[in-house]
């Protein structure tokens, strides 16, 4: 998928990770209130924040989310195009989408305008029929984020934690679907 380098949001720039944001990203990703909430244990290091990066760089997908007034990273901003939440629907152009923000910015209405703009970006300029997006049972943040953008709720399923604990949690998994969203723009611009 040809995606381009930046993406903006009012308050946002979503753009490429560069070697340089890995203090940015190891200040918040070393929270042990920010990886947890999305199946990742705290960064460790600089170092270990710094391969991570070099994860991100290597994936077109990846966006490093920078304050416009600042030029602070102050999160992340992903496209997953070849995870799938369900193996029966495979046939659909689709795209899961992951999202990290500093909790210092949390309860601003940030991450809500980020992924509102990125299902405007995505069923727009993208050949995506749903877009999916999950969390886990103990992340209110992101429960709010997909309930205030009104994402339907498709599914629950058991998820490992892996690299945290290993305990078994429950992932709500939603969509938003290219039909509903070019319903809601029609109903939106009459």
């Amino acid at each position: 998928m040809n995606l381009p380098d930046t993406i903006e949001t009012p308050r946002h720039l979503l753009r490429r990770w560069q070697d340089e944001d890995a203090a940015a990203l190891y200040a918040y990703a070393k929270d042990p209130n920010v990886g947890p909430k999305a199946g990742w244990a705290p960064h460790a290091s600089l170092d270990e924040s710094q391969e991570v990066i070099g994860i991100f760089q290597a994936s077109p997908g990846e966006y490093a989310v920078t304050d416009k007034e600042t030029g602070e990273v102050i999160g992340s901003f992903g496209f997953h195009f070849n995870r799938r939440p369900d193996e029966s629907i495979t046939h659909d152009r689709q795209v899961e989408i992951g999202y990290v923000l500093a909790p210092d910015y949390w309860g601003e209405g940030r991450m809500p305008e980020i992924v509102e703009a990125m299902l405007d970006f995505i069923f727009k300029e993208l050949p995506i029929d749903v877009v999916w997006c999950g969390h886990f049972d103990f992340n209110d943040q992101s429960r709010r984020v997909v309930e205030k953008l009104g994402f339907t709720h498709v599914f629950d399923r058991p998820f490992v934690l892996e690299r945290i604990d290993g305990r078994t949690v429950t992932s709500h998994v939603y969509n938003w679907t290219r039909e509903r969203y070019e319903a809601k723009r029609e109903i939106t611009n009459t």
